[in-house]
């Protein structure tokens, strides 16, 4: 099956996908798929990018004679195109995959008419702003019916699971990074998990949850041992 993947006849596809403009969403596609692989395993938070992000009647949290940070730029640009409501990382791999397709099926079909060199790059610029932005427009779409589904699992969560244990699944749970999984009798919960006063933990370790911060959207956890005392 993988055999066909080494054959002459996708060289076109290999191709394609390796030059200009497809390569700039081939880039992060892969940079998207190396970073699900390594949440899964649980070196990094499954949420790492996330941003905070209001919802559509919200307010970033500045006014008019304060300095906007890029982050707040950026949080205004995604609400704006209706980026919001959903993690950032599942966002942004869904964005990439459809710019991805997008482009690839453009360059597939039209820079067959396009000779290599400089034009095919100039004509590349707009394919890929194109690209870019279907791609927003779709990712936007996709989600919308995503929103409620989060909101109201995240409030569902907060409610019953303060209290509980939770075993630690990354390498480490400090003030600045970590997760635990809280077992529900299915596949369990994955949690952001945060310690306080310089407290840390390592992989498997068992931790009581707290409190819930939003605006860390993380857990504040202790151990067992001290949880009992």
């Amino acid at each position: 099956m993988f055999a066909i993947l080494l054959t002459e006849g996708m060289d076109p596809f290999y191709q394609n996908i390796a030059s200009f403009p497809t390569v700039f969403f081939t880039f992060f596609l892969l940079m998207s798929a190396l970073y699900w692989l390594v949440a899964v395993l649980g070196f990094v938070d499954l949420d790492i990018l996330d941003i905070d992000i209001p919802d559509a009647d919200g307010e970033l949290g500045v006014n008019s004679t304060s300095n906007l940070t890029n982050l707040d730029t950026l949080a205004g640009l995604m609400l704006r195109y209706g980026l919001n409501g959903v993690p950032v990382t599942i966002i942004l791999s869904i964005m990439t995959l459809c710019g991805w397709l997008i482009c690839y099926y453009m360059v597939h079909f039209l820079f067959q008419f396009v000779e290599p060199g400089f034009f095919r790059y100039m004509a590349g610029l707009p394919v890929l702003a194109f690209s870019l932005y279907v791609s927003v427009q779709l990712t936007a779409f996709i989600i919308k019916p995503l929103r409620p589904l989060f909101n109201k699992s995240q409030q569902q969560t907060v409610k019953y699971i303060l209290g509980q244990s939770a075993i630690v699944r990354t390498s480490r749970v400090d003030g600045e990074f970590g997760e635990a999984v809280l077992e529900d009798g299915g596949a369990g919960l994955i949690l952001k998990v945060r310690t306080r006063g310089g407290e840390r933990f390592t992989k498997g370790d068992r931790v009581v949850l707290l409190e819930y911060s939003k605006e860390r959207n993380s857990y504040s956890v202790i151990s067992e041992e001290e949880f009992s005392k």
